[in-house]
């Protein structure tokens, strides 16, 4: 059994059992794939998955448990290179990081910038998804960005990076600007909003907000990207919400930026590293610069499981923009 075996079944499984795309994942040819893993099912005895003719049908059940195992050594044999590769002062590599729109766009483009100036051998990739998908990504990623409204996320470690807030983004002449305040949820439920995809379920804290203020919101329409909320609030659709990171550019000149009423709960943006991860220096010197309340030495102790996580309370979005200019 090789690691090499090893690493070709867990892509096999990953890629939905299409041989074709698993070889792609590995850069092996599909011949090669397929005699690698017929060598691992006669060392092993018994057969991965089931066969549908020459394809692949599905995990057998003993399939299912190697697969989990192999998934393990995997992230061990990773573990031990970043390991080696910090011991060594070694700083070229790949940095992984799924995220949401609006952190790849608002938040991540200084941070990243100042990795690359830092480790210029680093190659930085980004998944950007849906607030609802980024965890999903976790597996190959580094780490992930993901923001909340209160609650921890789960699926690793979740570190408190800083803490942000919605506003409004209205035209000029909204009936919203008149009020001179922020205006309140039964104030706000009058007007069509535009938010993010997120906000149509029913346990976003958005949701949550509005029915305990009683009202119901009219969300006119969802997108993903701040950009696109702002280019429907331009096109007379509806009073954008939005995150506070998104909005203070010249090109949102044209709009009205109005506080959003207080009921409208505060958000956490989080990293979340997967259990037991080793990270390499730039994925940790990246934390530091989002979150320079935490201490790398303790970051990379708690990573290590040799120090129990008591995070420093994460400041403002306001707070950290300015220290960061200074």
């Amino acid at each position: 059994m090789t690691l090499t075996q090893l690493r070709y079944l867990v892509a096999i499984a990953d890629s939905g059992l299409n041989i074709t795309q698993a070889a792609e994942r590995v850069h092996a040819t599909q011949p090669g794939l397929s005699k690698q893993l017929k060598q691992l099912e006669d060392e092993l005895g018994f057969q991965l998955f089931t066969r549908k003719g020459r394809s692949l049908e599905s995990i057998a059940p003993a399939g299912v448990r190697v697969i989990e195992h192999a998934r393990k050594v995997l992230a061990e044999v990773a573990n031990i290179r970043s390991y080696a590769a910090n011991e060594r002062g070694e700083y070229s590599g790949r940095l992984l990081l799924a995220t949401t729109h609006t952190q790849a766009r608002y938040v991540l483009p200084p941070a990243i910038a100042a990795i690359k100036r830092e480790f210029p051998q680093v190659s930085v990739d980004l998944l950007a998804a849906g607030d609802s998908e980024v965890l999903g990504r976790l597996d190959e990623a580094d780490l992930a960005l993901i923001s909340t409204a209160g609650s921890v996320p789960q699926g690793g470690l979740a570190i408190p990076l800083f803490r942000w807030r919605r506003v409004l983004l209205v035209q000029n002449a909204h009936p919203l600007v008149a009020l001179q305040r922020a205006p309140t949820l039964a104030e706000l439920a009058q007007h069509a909003l535009i938010s993010y995809e997120s906000s149509t379920r029913a346990d976003s804290s958005l949701q949550r907000a509005f029915a305990g203020a009683g009202v119901t919101p009219q969300i006119a329409m969802t997108a993903r990207d701040a950009n696109l909320i702002k280019t429907y609030v331009r096109a007379g659709l509806g009073t954008g919400l939005l995150a506070e990171m998104a909005i203070g550019t010249r090109e949102d000149a044209d709009l009205r930026i109005i506080k959003a009423p207080a009921e409208i709960p505060e958000c956490i943006t989080w990293a979340v590293i997967p259990r037991g991860r080793v990270l390499r220096d730039y994925a940790l010197s990246l934390l530091h610069w989002l979150a320079p309340q935490l201490d790398r030495r303790d970051l990379r102790r708690v990573l290590e499981g040799n120090q129990e996580s008591n995070w420093p309370q994460p400041p403002e979005w306001a707070e950290l923009i300015q220290s960061a200019a200074l």
